[in-house]
């Protein structure tokens, strides 16, 4: 996925007048905002952190702190996000996810089913050295049900890799009979195919699941399955078949409605903004026949609304 980010490193950086120039923005009387967004999405986020390194040697003050004491609302969460390492990230809303007032499965799902093995495997080290918690513990302890079984083997992180021609068929029957041929479903069947097997071979088991059953293994999980169980499977199945088209439906759902869901908007601007946000742009012109540029354009206002669309970075009507 080289490349297919909209935010790139700055070829000419140097940590140290970077650093000089957002003091300066925040220095005396009123906070130059734009100054702050314009530098912060021209970065990578590894330049960020050699920015924040600076910082603390030139001027004896923690960055991030100084912005959310200058910067307030959305506009600072989004910011803040902009200043935190992707892992980091994704160990702070998994945490937030499970220990908050109730569970934020929508959180849970969206990482866990988007992620690759290295990433999980990245995510629960630095959550034990973090908050010296077992992320798995944690994840059981605040879900229960085959909701919970299938986060444990995603959480697993050990997909098999490549294509393994003999089980096509097979995964595709046992799918077909642990859902639309019983009576009550199966969900351990979906659990272990869905969790285990790798993207390239679900892949052509979906294939093979549409030739049995005449219709896309989507459906039967919206029949067979429900509530967190049915988000999560469809989310790997959607992950499997692409995920900046996962991503893409999750942008325009955080988008639609009579709010914006800002968390998440915020939450997949920032993660995938170094990643695929090309092709996430590409899916949501697509899917939604308008582009991502406008709807966020739509949604949003000020300071926030202007770091949002440079981490777009470009309209594709």
């Amino acid at each position: 996925m080289a490349g297919r980010g909209t935010v790139k490193p700055h070829s000419g950086f140097n940590a140290d007048s970077d650093a000089e120039v957002l003091y300066k923005a925040m220095k005396g009387f009123g906070t130059d905002e734009d100054v702050i967004l314009k530098l912060l999405t021209a970065r990578s986020n590894a330049q960020r952190q050699q920015i924040k390194a600076a910082f603390k040697t030139l001027h004896g003050n923690d960055l991030v702190d100084n912005l959310k004491s200058e910067l307030g609302g959305k506009f600072e969460t989004l910011i803040v996000a902009l200043m935190t390492s992707p892992i980091m990230c994704d160990v702070t809303y998994l945490r937030d996810a499970i220990k908050g007032a109730g569970t934020d499965e929508k959180v849970l799902i969206e990482i866990l089913a988007s992620r690759s093995a290295n990433e999980v495997n990245e995510i629960k080290s630095v959550y034990k050295r973090e908050y010296n918690d077992d992320l798995e513990k944690d994840v059981t302890g605040d879900t229960e049900g085959h909701f919970k079984r299938m986060l444990v083997v995603l959480l697993q992180a050990s997909r098999e890799q490549g294509i393994q021609e003999g089980l096509i068929q097979t995964d595709a029957q046992a799918l077909f009979a642990a859902g639309e041929q019983k009576y009550g479903t199966d969900e351990d069947r979906f659990i272990t195919i869905l969790g285990n097997r790798s993207a390239a071979h679900l892949r052509r088991v979906f294939e093979e699941y549409r030739k049995l059953a005449g219709y896309d293994i989507e459906e039967s999980i919206q029949r067979e399955t429900s509530g967190g169980l049915r988000e999560l499977l469809l989310a790997v199945v959607k992950c499997v078949r692409s995920v900046p088209a996962y991503f893409a439906e999750c942008l325009y759902n955080a988008l639609k409605g009579a709010g914006t869901d800002d968390q998440t908007l915020i939450r997949l601007m920032v993660s995938r903004s170094e990643v695929d946000m090309l092709d996430i742009r590409a899916e949501f012109r697509k899917m939604f026949s308008t582009s991502l540029h406008k709807s966020i354009q739509g949604d949003t206002s000020g300071d926030y609304s202007k770091t949002m669309l440079l981490l777009c970075g470009g309209d594709d009507a």
